[in-house]
């Protein structure tokens, strides 16, 4: 299987273009810190729970039902055992690499009745990845587009986002956010509690800031996107955490259907969106073992 390797020394990505262009590895000052199966035929058989992947033309969940929008009808057929679709339609289909070391994929004309192209670029230089999507409608009318990156993060794992206000679910989405309180307050660096699904909305800079205790690394991420939502996902069932820079809030085409804020866009022939992740490592003291937190005694301690 192809591998596209990017380093600068300290930090690896390992990138396989084969499986969706996904991210199979990311490793910072040796240590690895992504959710990376031993066989990379994994991603194939499991594609939602390993690695990094892009989600276009939605993110997040959809309805699996034939619906109107534009003069014409999305009928995608469910991915997913809650019954919805999921995270768009190429995070395992073959991308190949352009001239200019971007990867590209095609997509449409099918239960999406829009064509369209999706272009990413991955870059890695004085610790930092950079990764840059774009989502270019080829149709010949205009096209719901929405654009966002699926990371699973290894735990033990700390998180902030400094956002002010939060959709508390992304199975069940509320019309409009509501100011963050209790464990959804994430603006303080901390392990998350289990199980939260959910979207933060009106961002600070840096977005996200990130801390694996047990290695001494940490991270922070910034999100440069017309409009920027974190998606974070932390079930008690899995080693690793989601934090996912969208374009979108969750129930993409239920809002623009719905006249309702953060749907997914609309591009006119030719028009894209794009969003670009700038993650930049460093390392971070060790603490002394007594005085790490566990999630348990996180929530407690809330």
């Amino acid at each position: 299987m192809e591998e596209l390797r990017f380093s600068d020394g300290r930090i690896e990505v390992v990138v396989l273009p084969e499986i969706g262009a996904r991210i199979h590895r990311l490793r910072a000052f040796g240590h690895d810190l992504l959710r990376t199966p031993s066989d990379p035929a994994e991603h194939r058989r499991d594609p939602f729970f390993w690695g990094a992947y892009v989600m276009a033309p939605w993110g997040g969940r959809i309805d699996a039902r034939p619906t109107a929008l534009g003069g014409r009808t999305i009928d995608i057929a469910s991915n997913f055992p809650d019954g919805t679709a999921i995270h768009g339609q190429v995070y395992d289909r073959p991308w190949g690499v352009d001239a200019g070391g971007r990867l590209r994929c095609d997509g449409g004309d099918d239960g999406w009745p829009w064509r369209y192209g999706v272009a990413m670029r991955v870059a890695v230089a004085d610790a930092v990845v950079t990764v840059e999507i774009a989502l270019t409608n080829r149709a010949e009318s205009a096209m719901p587009a929405g654009l966002g990156l699926h990371p699973w993060f290894l735990r033990p794992l700390e998180v902030a986002i400094d956002a002010t206000h939060v959709f508390g679910s992304n199975t069940d989405p509320p019309p409009r956010p509501v100011p963050v309180e209790g464990a959804f307050d994430r603006r303080v660096l901390g392990p998350m509690p289990a199980d939260l699904d959910a979207t933060w909305a009106d961002l600070a800079e840096p977005q996200v800031r990130l801390r694996w205790p047990d290695c001494g690394v940490s991270a922070t991420m910034r999100v440069v996107a017309p409009t920027a939502y974190i998606v974070a996902a932390s079930p008690a069932s899995l080693d690793a955490i989601a934090v996912e820079p969208q374009t979108h809030a969750p129930g993409g085409i239920r809002r623009l259907l719905g006249g309702e804020s953060g749907g997914l866009a609309l591009l006119a022939p030719g028009e894209s969106v794009s969003l670009r992740m700038d993650l930049a490592f460093d390392r971070s003291p060790i603490p002394p073992a007594s005085g790490r937190r566990t999630e348990a005694g996180y929530r407690s301690n809330r």
